[in-house]
């Protein structure tokens, strides 16, 4: 893969580069401040640079969007194009006959995230491996990788576009259930993921599927899948979710990004960063009179990102910084 720094060509045939607009931004390639703007002209730089390296993040998926703020307060569970009840009912929705409406994870925050809290040649741990995302990008950074997911045409998909970019990077995608395949990851230096939220977005029918378990099952799973995987880490490392509220069938928040933390929390880390990821308005700007003049709803456009510690920070950080 090229230097994500090129980009395309300009109109005298020399390569552009994306520079960073501080001294500081040159160091870490965004400012490292609580406020994480995706919407931001150089974030955008960077994210085309990462998608003409070839990724497609959408292999494996059955989604025409990659804008999580367009399903972000549908809270309506979706297979193959139709949105379900839990009891398995067809439910009536705008969605019916369109395809499966996912999020697609961002790139320029994995390569923040890899270059901020590990080194090359650290192992990363994927609990919720999802699109091939994270996978090449570490990969491709010089990190080894290791993701689990349930769905066997999604691991296909990213096994693919690992071969088809980074051939030669260790990057293992492994189909099953995290809950009980977890155990047989390698030690961790850095555990990176992104959980379902809930049943906001339905990713197969099968029983261990955490987006069709009930909410009180989802926790319990949730929480051990967590625990597990921070058994893996390494002492004095670092470990990344990225998470978003979402709210229950009455529209009320479920404090998802609150039974995140604590999940950690009870898994012996300790909550070390917190920031906002500010995401693309998409069509909130649309849904947002409508959704406010009904039930005074404010349109989500944001996600959190946590960063969790365990051991000694300054240790973690030496260990990141090769001293």
């Amino acid at each position: 893969m090229k230097n994500i720094m090129e980009t395309d060509v300009d109109l005298f045939g020399d390569t552009q580069t994306v520079k960073p607009d501080s001294v500081v931004a040159q160091r870490f390639i965004e400012m490292p401040f609580t406020i994480l703007d995706t919407k931001s002209g150089r974030w955008n730089e960077r994210k085309r640079a990462w998608k003409n390296s070839g990724i497609d993040s959408e292999l494996g998926r059955d989604t025409n969007s990659g804008e999580m703020s367009d399903n972000a307060t549908m809270n309506v569970p979706k297979i193959n194009g139709f949105a379900y009840n839990k009891d398995g009912t067809k439910k009536e929705t705008e969605l019916d006959g369109k395809k499966n409406v996912a999020s697609i994870f961002d790139p320029v925050l994995c390569e923040l995230a890899y270059t901020w809290f590990s080194k090359a040649g650290s192992q990363v741990v994927d609990c919720f491996a999802g699109g091939s995302v994270r996978g090449v990008v570490a990969g491709s950074l010089d990190r080894k990788y290791y993701g689990i997911d349930l769905r066997e045409e999604q691991i296909k998909a990213n096994v693919q576009q690992a071969k088809d970019l980074i051939p030669n990077a260790d990057v293992q995608y492994v189909c099953g259930d995290s809950n009980a395949l977890i155990k047989d990851a390698p030690d961790a230096d850095f555990i990176f993921s992104c959980p379902p939220y809930g049943d906001l977005e339905v990713y197969s029918d099968k029983e261990d599927d955490l987006s069709n378990m009930p909410d009180v099952e989802f926790d319990k799973v949730y929480a051990n899948i967590i625990k597990q995987t921070c058994d893996r880490l390494k002492d004095d490392r670092f470990a990344c979710f990225v998470v978003g509220d979402y709210r229950d069938k009455d529209g009320n928040y479920t404090n998802f990004t609150g039974k995140t933390v604590q999940a950690f929390l009870d898994a012996g880390l300790k909550l070390y960063n917190e920031a906002i990821l500010a995401t693309p308005i998409g069509t909130a700007m649309l849904r947002a009179g409508k959704q406010f003049d009904a039930k005074r709803k404010l349109v989500k456009t944001h996600q959190n990102v946590y960063v969790f510690l365990k051991g000694d920070a300054r240790k973690a950080s030496n260990y990141v910084m090769d001293k």
